[in-house]
């Protein structure tokens, strides 16, 4: 049975962030992920989780100015030098908090360009040393273009192949079952094909992003198939309650059941 983690900057948003953890705990979830910690010192946070009795699953690397469109750095060489401030902020918490994981977002710009590539690529590499030195892996997803018009890192093939091309041992892919209905489809063959190089999972309904059961896929089966190809991470509940966090939790209680 796959362990989840519940998304709380998606999930339990009936209460302030720092009180998710317990609203996570008290649903039956063991871990959490969430977006981005940085709005309160890592150490409060993490006296939440423990105190909740929660794992830490995953976070972002700070990604910019998110208020104003901005989703991450990696690809954008005049962003450089803040791109590497923002590595070492990551770490700094990740110790702290004691994420197993980190999230590079990739940053708005066009995949073809060739100094986006090369500032990506970079990147990626100079986070992956910095991680891999604090005993936290790096992770990076592809994410649609409807949900986040413009983004670099696209395509699944195309992660894929820049994993392979980097050859970094603490770079994997999070594969958002979401996201990759939107953008490529075949779904038991792309796991099937990926677990290889997949370090993170994490599931929504396809097409509003609701809860799982409620859309055009058989999560259930893909829940399946993910314990038959020997996933034994997290999968990452990043989806929006359709009614209410609780409201919506018979999906899993069902399925635990």
């Amino acid at each position: 049975m796959p362990r989840f983690a519940a998304n709380l900057s998606m999930m339990f948003n009936e209460v302030d962030f720092l009180d998710r953890f317990a609203a996570a705990a008290n649903a039956g979830f063991k871990a959490v992920e969430y977006l981005f910690p940085y709005d309160f010192p890592a150490e409060t946070v993490a006296e939440r989780l423990q105190a909740a009795g929660l794992k830490q699953a995953l976070f972002n690397l700070p990604p910019g100015d998110w208020a104003k469109g901005e989703r991450g750095l990696a690809s954008l060489p005049e962003r450089k030098d803040e791109f590497c401030q923002s590595v070492a902020k990551a770490v700094a918490y990740g110790k702290i908090i004691g994420t197993p994981l980190l999230h590079m977002m990739a940053g708005i710009a066009p995949h073809n360009d060739a100094s986006a590539i090369a500032s990506y690529r970079d990147a990626a590499s100079y986070a992956a040393d910095a991680t891999g030195a604090a005993g936290i892996g790096l992770v990076i997803e592809p994410i649609n273009s409807r949900d986040m018009p413009g983004y670099f890192l696209n395509d699944f093939n195309r992660a894929a192949d820049l994993i392979a091309d980097l050859g970094h041992p603490n770079i994997r892919l999070q594969f958002d079952i979401y996201h990759r209905q939107i953008i490529n489809g075949d779904m038991l063959v792309a796991l099937e094909q990926m677990m290889p190089i997949i370090g993170h999972v994490q599931i929504a309904s396809v097409p509003k992003r609701q809860e799982p059961g409620t859309g055009e896929l058989n999560d259930f089966r893909i829940f399946a198939a993910l314990d038959a190809l020997g996933y034994t991470g997290y999968v990452g509940c990043e989806y929006r309650p359709a009614n209410g966090t609780v409201e919506g939790l018979g999906w899993l209680s069902g399925f635990t059941g």
